[in-house]
């Protein structure tokens, strides 16, 4: 998709935990020195915690690279399982196919594994991540396994990894003989500004690119704000920042596009919406001299005042907007149809317009966008029979899920909902087309 375009090797921003993509920040490189030192001094539990996203996985593997060719290494993921299967699994990754059910038994011959292993001169390490979802039958499970050892050394290296609620599992009063038996626990915390700005330059150069810096200061400082320094968020954003950046044509992504690519990725916004809505001076005038194209703009009902928005839905309950936002006799106001000059319609492939010309309104695709999403902005609703009658305006519409920026679609407004002039009428306002020169 973009690779070509900025020049890349593979994928800077995925999501897969590749050890060759791992910027060690401060608190990364202390948590892999310690996990490394509790496993070389034989401390028998580590644990590690951090929030979704920190890179848990990615340290893991690194640390497991580390291990794997001087360690025996046991690495389970999948901790919905009970106390047998865990020690299947086990058994299994050191060589032995055991079907036995008595838990006894798979304890004892997980321990003769284990002792012929260390008569061998070999460690073995369990490295259990996403550890928070263990319940206590497991956790007491796991906490057995540390009682495999002799008068002089533990037989069994284990790794815990896991999200905040480990922490506090492992503080609870009845787990207590669990928790005293971690000797190194490492916290990850997140990315400042400035390892921000070093985790994004680090991922590009793995992934192959040479040049000046794709991302702006402003834009790298906007990133580091709006993904609270978790490197799940960076990547998320990074990634559409690039593909919308490779829509426009836009080699260098400067806060314009990343804050079309926050908007796109606000199922939930990672920082509290009034920072969205309230982009600080500095960084908006220096993003504005970055980039000599206009701020991608977008309205939605959300960024209305809380009272506005109550105040209208007031209104829709009681069937009361038509009376204040529809105009019968013209459907659109003027302030609509002159905001948006557009050229002849024989240029788009659009239908002649018969009858009243003000029972259709032509709109320009923007990135991002397919008939459905048009049709819900300009008209408040979308179904098939709306669908057919837009195709019908638009003979030169091939695919309704893949249009070109820019290119014009001519809607039947008469359908429109009553809410959706009022904000039809809002976006005229926001939105400048240039004169045409005489």
């Amino acid at each position: 998709m973009f690779l070509d375009f900025y020049q890349l090797r593979e994928h800077p921003f995925g999501m897969t935990p590749d050890p060759r993509y791992l910027y060690l920040t401060r608190t990364h490189r202390e948590a892999l020195a310690s996990l490394t030192y509790g496993i070389e001094a034989g401390r028998g539990f580590t644990a590690l915690i951090g929030k979704p996203g920190m890179g848990k996985t990615t340290l893991l593997f690194q640390l497991l690279e580390q291990w794997g060719t001087s360690a025996r290494v046991i690495h389970l993921c999948q901790t919905q399982c009970d106390s047998r299967e865990l020690l299947r699994f086990m058994l299994s990754k050191l060589g032995v196919d055991s079907r036995e059910e008595d838990l006894l038994r798979l304890h004892t011959q997980l321990k003769e594994v284990l002792l012929r292993a260390a008569k061998a001169g070999q460690r073995v390490v369990l490295v259990i991540d996403e550890a928070q979802n263990l319940d206590d039958s497991m956790l007491e499970a796991v906490r057995l396994l540390s009682d495999l050892e002799t008068s002089t050394s533990k037989l069994l290296q284990i790794v815990l990894a896991g999200q905040p609620e480990l922490a506090n599992k492992l503080a609870r009063p009845d787990l207590v003989q669990l928790r005293q038996r971690i000797g190194i626990l490492s916290r990850l915390e997140p990315l400042s500004s400035e390892e921000t700005d070093a985790y994004i330059e680090h991922r590009l150069w793995v992934a192959g690119y040479k040049g000046t810096s794709i991302f702006t200061s402003a834009a790298r400082a906007m990133i580091a704000e709006r993904s609270e320094g978790i490197p799940r968020n960076i990547n998320n954003l990074c990634f559409n920042a690039l593909s919308l950046g490779y829509a426009l044509n836009q080699r260098t992504i400067d806060v314009p596009i990343i804050r079309e690519a926050v908007d796109d990725l606000s199922v939930e916004s990672p920082v509290p919406q009034q920072k969205l809505d309230h982009e600080p001076i500095s960084t908006r005038s220096q993003a504005d001299s970055h980039s000599s194209k206009p701020p991608i703009r977008r309205l939605a009902l959300k960024q209305l005042p809380a009272f506005t928005t109550w105040l209208i839905g007031l209104l829709v309950l009681f069937g009361l907007i038509p009376i204040f936002f529809i105009s019968r006799p013209s459907r659109t106001s003027p302030a609509v149809q002159n905001s948006l000059k557009l050229a002849p319609d024989e240029e788009d492939g659009l239908a002649p317009t018969r009858g009243n010309p003000s029972d259709t309104l032509t709109v320009r695709v923007e990135p991002r966008q397919c008939l459905e999403k048009i049709s819900r902005r300009y008209l408040g609703q979308c179904n098939p029979k709306l669908i057919e009658e837009i195709l019908r305006l638009n003979p030169g519409l091939r695919d309704p899920h893949r249009l070109k920026i820019g290119q014009r679609i001519r809607l039947p407004i008469r359908h429109r909902l009553a809410k959706t002039d009022y904000l039809v009428t809002q976006e005229a306002k926001s939105i400048s087309f240039p004169e045409n020169k005489k």
